[in-house]
């Protein structure tokens, strides 16, 4: 199952890791701050440790399954090969479970590289258009249709979360139908 999904979220973490782990410059500022009297931190932590929380995220939920998979150990990007290596033997709910975790995780790592674009590729939950957009405030995905709105007349909006879990849900559906 998603083989792709899982190609490009590593590919995204490895992009995260190679441009977004720098650190952080500031400009020269106007001559009136205070002197600094610490370094400033190598990399950009905010990043660390994002990558931190999605490797341990995958890692938990793989041991919680398969509690014989052992801690992760290898490379960062390498998690999502792991996780489906170890839980490759459990029922098919359970590894849809795994892949709309490793797919949410490809949209939150294009998000935090400045691709909000990832989110148009999806139908809203609601009315099934295609008019999503990521709202970074709200870090939700927000339907411009505006017939498509809760009760009050806001427009609806999305988790990351159940994006995922839909796309990953065609997707069974498709490959079920092909078969």
């Amino acid at each position: 199952m998603g083989t792709g999904a899982d190609d490009t979220t590593a590919q995204r973490l490895r992009l995260l890791q190679a441009e977004f782990v720098q650190p952080v410059r500031s400009g020269l500022g106007d001559g009136r701050s205070s002197r600094i009297t610490e370094s400033p931190a190598l990399v950009n932590l905010g990043v660390v440790d994002r990558i931190r929380a999605a490797v341990y995220e995958v890692e938990h939920h793989t041991r919680a399954a398969a509690p014989g998979a052992g801690q992760y150990t290898g490379e960062e990007s390498r998690v999502y090969d792991w996780a489906r290596r170890h839980t490759a033997h459990l029922e098919a709910e359970q590894q849809q479970t795994r892949e709309a975790i490793i797919y949410r995780q490809g949209l939150e790592h294009a998000i935090a590289a400045g691709d909000t674009t990832v989110i148009r590729r999806h139908p809203c939950p609601q009315c099934g258009c295609y008019g999503l957009y990521w709202r970074a405030e709200a870090r939700r995905a927000v339907c411009v249709n505006h017939y498509c709105t809760d009760d009050t007349g806001v427009s609806n909006t999305w988790e990351l979360k159940r994006l995922a879990q839909d796309h990953i849900a065609r997707q069974g559906a498709v490959a079920r139908r092909a078969t």
